[in-house]
């Protein structure tokens, strides 16, 4: 299987990469083929619905770093979804991209199974309604088969995740795809 991690935090060594390496590392340990794309690393222009993807042949007018994320994302059979929370949603980074596949949309229905791995410093699950009611709609609406969810509260730095059962839950789920 063909598993995409998309991840949204800027931190390099934060809470969410953590939990991205330990997904990564459980869907190896399956046997999976797993490409990462950081995208708070990478150059994604936001959407602006200009709607040329839809009325053209030349696709998104932007030419950036979705056109080395767009093979990844089609060639996937599964596809992780890894930011943190900011204020009640996943980060401006992993938003961006997830916005783009608007260009792409026709294609990306149906096939794919999805995960979303999220942490926050909030210590309830309050702050994660927003990303997980997200998700939820927007696998189903892309007839993706949901994975899970995985909310890591409490957790505002990788520290935080000593002592916590969250890493090998984000093992066990990259496992069990």
């Amino acid at each position: 299987m063909k598993v995409l991690v998309i991840t949204g935090s800027p931190h390099k060594n934060g809470t969410t990469a953590a939990l991205a390496e330990q997904f990564i590392a459980g869907a190896k340990a399956a046997g999976h083929e797993v490409t990462r794309f950081d995208a708070a690393f990478k150059q994604v222009h936001p959407c602006i619905a200009c709607e040329k993807c839809h009325t053209a042949d030349a696709g998104c007018v932007f030419k950036d770093d979705m056109e080395e994320l767009n093979p990844l994302l089609f060639a996937a059979d599964a596809v992780a979804f890894v930011s943190p929370v900011y204020y009640y949603t996943v980060s401006a980074q992993i938003k961006a991209a997830i916005d783009r596949f608007y260009a792409n949309d026709a294609v990306l229905h149906k096939g794919k199974k999805a995960v979303l791995i999220t942490a926050m410093a909030d210590d309830t699950m309050e702050s994660a309604g927003g990303p997980n009611a997200t998700f939820k709609g927007m696998f189903d609406f892309l007839e993706w088969e949901n994975g899970g969810i995985l909310n890591a509260a409490a957790c505002s730095t990788a520290a935080d995740l000593e002592n916590t059962e969250y890493p090998k839950m984000a093992y066990e789920m990259g496992k069990s795809l």
